[in-house]
């Protein structure tokens, strides 16, 4: 029609039509600018023509000018809206922006208009994938698979969509369908590394159909000849042979394992003491997946007869397969008891003192077992520990080492071989850390200044040393006595990490930088460096330190630091769904996806999150901490005081004005001086909000709820989710979500003070809610009960008080929270609530300096009323932790 190429619909010339075929070209291979001087050419002549004008501004937004790109991009789109190119690029620049959902209309768009596009099809199930829509990311792969059926690609990816769907048996047809396109002798049938993994992947597919183990197993006998990873292929056959109960079998199996060097593998060993003891396929399936050292026998508690039974058949058939394996040697300390357990750990820690092993004590540790639930656990409280027959043994074991080693240089008076003077410091650090397992640093600090007076430059005493006089209630000390070890080998990356975490656990940020920063790319600022580098555990403990210090603007800062990280974690799967397709590493793939599935459930994230969460309740709780960082209120202030004010706010003002021009300055002339040398120019960031103020604007109740929804979404199985969940709801008002996440934290943990402080907070303050709708108010007398196990408050809280007394190993915090349930719901005097805590409160289980300092606050909080108390149990600590430092 007139008038259309002005509005520019036509198509171009074909001079401008080949000008705008190497725009396309020259955005591909990066040349931006020679791009939009080819655009603008085009655009001189036809300034309208829409497919030129998206182009320059897809362009012009790898070149950062993301408003203009916008513009010209919707331009260029309002000028042919006919076009699928206009729609693609539309996609293209809303991908680049991470709007997904936005992108993926603009791409349907486009395949409305041409639907037969491989490439836009291809952006499509990429991002399909990415935002896990799996039913339309196998339409999409079905679409491409269709009209481009001689690409392995095609037929792997639309593979992986019918797996991802859940349609297992289709994905096996897929790849059989696939296979049986090739002609014979073609590489993809043969042994090789894409064919052993496509063989591996069906059979990974196979063994997830219920019930299909069989099939799985024939498989893997079909499919041996292409395997090249032969230790996959062997663990797969015993999975499949244990599930269908073929002990012997995967007996077999497993020797071939461990003749084939896998004999570090602790899996390994679990499968081989499921096939002797011939264990249920359930319990196969979780030895299989335990982590580190853990076996079947530190898994559940055996019988002696199953003990032997495994003992017998490790001795016959695996000691002279592998008589000088560490793991080997270590399994059986999990299997002896009596006088050959004493024999064997006494082998054990002869050799790895005489070694110098310093992590001896930390594995010896992972045999403090004790049955709960009918599963073992590690015992960790000091109370446990010493009262385990095993550290019992240890002990006795390791003071007989020392007088012996001191006497005649041996570790014991039968044994023949005379030890090295260093296996007496071993000896010590060993004892000193069995005295700290059980809480006794006093003693074993004695041990570890023995240890220092006999080698001086031995850095690892250095860091346990630290480490007691943290435990002893010392940070200062420690973080000083780190240091002095740091000295030592300032090449030692972890010391001066652990130093780091020290100095800012004792509120030293600005030191702890220096110590960061020598590890750190000397050009540029270290911060900005360990952002790059994405070194989260310093984040969260920057972040700790800003709040103990109540600088809440910097705390939420690094806090939101580390969500960033996780937000590019789950940016960075987008280069891997066609790279790992590309590549056939599927097995891998899949674990890929599935950890980005669960993404948000990481512990780390965890942490963040919880620190935001509690941060935004702190500043809601107590507004003024928050102004205190933020402009101060003139208006209520005289005008003496508002003159003074803003005089310091100026000052304030031009001294960081002044920092960041200065640092400007400097990073100016060092990418100066970089390129003078002909050195990389490292462009250099400028935070425009370094403290943080942006956070502290935000509604602080809203972005909490955000941060528990996510918590409660990913990681349901979390105990502190569901307190966070607790904490944000009630002062939100909702109390039914407040009584739900109660209700949740109860079942995961019955025994924590914290739920118990919380119950007895909410009994209190949900009566006293107004407004509250019927329905609600319906929902809430038939459910809380439950959290009060069918009592008043007031029984509630006397039978606590009774149990917690009639049980001398109740821990400290449940004891603090009891007494101040007490005080709170006036069923007891302050002076009898406290006395809990001051006569039995150093007894039980729970007790460290952060829990006694808990304990003093609350003596602190009834002031006068708790004097008596207070002073009683300062003197009680100090006598207990004499290192303990501003305990008063």
């Amino acid at each position: 029609k007139p008038g259309d190429l002005a509005l520019g619909r036509q198509p171009l010339p074909k001079k401008e039509a080949d000008l705008f075929k190497t725009v396309v070209k020259h955005y591909e291979m990066k040349k931006y600018k020679k791009g939009i001087k080819l655009a603008d050419t085009i655009l001189k002549k036809f300034p309208n023509h829409g497919e030129t004008l998206a182009m320059k501004g897809l362009t012009l937004n790898c070149l950062q000018k993301r408003e203009d790109a916008h513009a010209l991009v919707k331009k260029g789109l309002m000028n042919d809206m006919r076009s699928h190119v206009c729609w693609h690029v539309y996609g293209l620049l809303h991908r680049s922006d991470r709007n997904y959902n936005e992108a993926i209309k603009a791409y349907k768009q486009a395949l409305k208009i041409d639907p037969e596009n491989l490439q836009i099809l291809r952006d499509l199930s990429l991002l399909q994938i990415q935002m896990r829509d799996l039913d339309g990311f196998a339409v999409t792969r079905h679409t491409i698979l269709t009209l481009k059926p001689n690409t392995k690609m095609n037929w792997l990816s639309f593979a992986m969509a019918k797996y991802l769907t859940g349609d297992l048996r289709g994905a096996v047809s897929v790849i059989d369908i696939y296979l049986g396109t090739l002609t014979p002798g073609s590489p993809e049938l043969e042994r090789g590394f894409e064919s052993s993994e496509l063989a591996m992947y069906r059979n990974f597919v196979l063994a997830r159909i219920p019930k299909n183990h069989m099939e799985a197993l024939d498989h893997l006998e079909a499919c041996k000849s292409v395997v090249v990873d032969e230790g996959a292929w062997l663990k797969g056959k015993a999975h499949h042979q244990l599930q269908l109960g073929m002990h012997k079998e995967a007996k077999e199996t497993v020797l071939a394992m461990f003749r084939r060097g896998m004999t570090e593998d602790y899996a390994v060993h679990s499968a081989y003491m499921c096939c002797v003891l011939e264990l249920d396929p359930e319990s196969c399936e979780r030895a299989l997946v335990l982590k580190g050292t853990g076996t079947v026998a530190t898994m559940i508690p055996l019988t002696s007869e199953q003990k032997q039974k495994v003992w017998a058949s490790h001795k016959e058939e695996l000691r002279p397969m592998m008589a000088r394996s560490p793991a080997a040697q270590r399994v059986p300390l999990t299997l002896l008891e009596g006088d050959e357990f004493r024999k064997a750990i006494d082998a054990y820690c002869q050799k790895s003192l005489a070694k110098g092993v310093p992590s001896l004590g930390s594995d010896l540790s992972s045999l403090y077992l004790i049955v709960k639930n009918n599963l073992f656990v590690r015992a960790l409280d000091p109370v446990d520990v010493a009262s385990h027959p095993t550290y019992q043994l240890i002990v006795e074991l390791v003071d007989g080492y020392l007088e012996s080693l001191k006497k005649i240089t041996k570790f014991s008076p039968d044994n023949e071989n005379e030890q090295s003077p260093s296996s007496l410091l071993w000896t010590w650090y060993l004892r000193a850390t069995l005295h700290q397992q059980v809480g006794e640093f006093s003693e074993a600090l004695k041990l570890t200044e023995l240890c220092l007076e006999h080698t001086p430059t031995a850095v690892d005493v250095y860091e346990l040393q630290g480490s007691l006089l943290k435990g002893a209630g010392d940070i200062d000390a420690a973080a000083e006595c780190l240091d002095k070890g740091r000295e030592l080998d300032k090449q030692d990356r972890y010391i001066n990490n652990l130093t780091t975490k020290y100095m800012l656990q004792a509120n030293k940020n600005d030191i702890a930088l220096q110590r960061i920063s020598l590890f750190t790319r000397h050009e540029g600022n270290p911060e900005q460096n360990l952002f790059d580098m994405q070194c989260t555990w310093y984040e969260l403990e920057l972040a700790a330190c800003f709040a103990r210090k109540q600088e809440w603007g910097k705390c939420l800062k690094k806090y939101a630091a580390v969500v960033k990280h996780f937000d590019d974690f789950h940016e960075d799967q987008f280069d891997f769904h066609s790279y790992c397709i590309r590549k056939v590493t599927l097995r891998a793939y899949t674990d890929v996806l599935d950890f980005e599935d669960h993404l948000w459930g990481q512990p780390f994230y965890g942490v963040a999150a919880e620190g935001i969460i509690n941060a935004y309740l702190a500043i809601f709780d107590t507004p003024a901490t928050a102004m205190a960082e933020a402009e101060p209120d003139y208006a209520s202030m005289t005008p003496a005081e508002r003159k003074k004010a803003k005089a310091q706010a100026r000052k304030k003002k031009k001294a960081l004005e002044k920092k960041a021009m200065s640092q400007a300055e400097e990073a100016k002339k060092k990418n100066e001086d970089d390129q003078n040398g002909n050195k990389k120019k490292v462009a250099s960031v400028v935070d425009d909000d370094p403290n943080g103020e942006a956070l502290l604007k935000l509604d602080p109740l809203e972005e909490a709820k955000k941060y528990a929804a996510r918590l409660v979404k990913y990681s349901p199985k979390r105990f502190s989710t569901w307190i966070c969940q607790y904490d944000v709801s009630i002062r939100r008002g909702k109390v039914l979500m407040a009584l739900q996440a109660l209700l949740k934290a109860n079942v995961l943990d019955p025994e924590s003070s914290e739920i118990f402080t919380r119950i007895v907070e909410f009994s209190q303050k949900y009566p006293k809610v107004e407004g509250l709708h019927s329905t609600v108010k319906e929902v809430l007398t038939s459910e809380s009960p439950a959290l009060l196990e069918g009592k008043s408050l007031a029984e509630y809280v006397a039978k606590t008080t009774e149990h917690v007394r009639s049980d001398s190993l109740a821990s400290l915090p449940m004891k603090i929270a009891v007494a101040e349930a007490n005080i709170a719901t006036q069923s007891q005097s302050v002076p009898e609530a406290l006395s809990l805590v001051v006569d039995t409160g150093l007894k039980g289980r729970g007790v460290s300096t952060d829990s006694c300092r808990t304990a003093l606050q609350l003596f602190k909080k009834y002031g006068d009323e708790a004097a008596e108390a207070k002073s009683e149990w300062i003197a009680k600590v100090k006598e207990r932790y004499p290192l303990i430092a501003s305990f008063e």
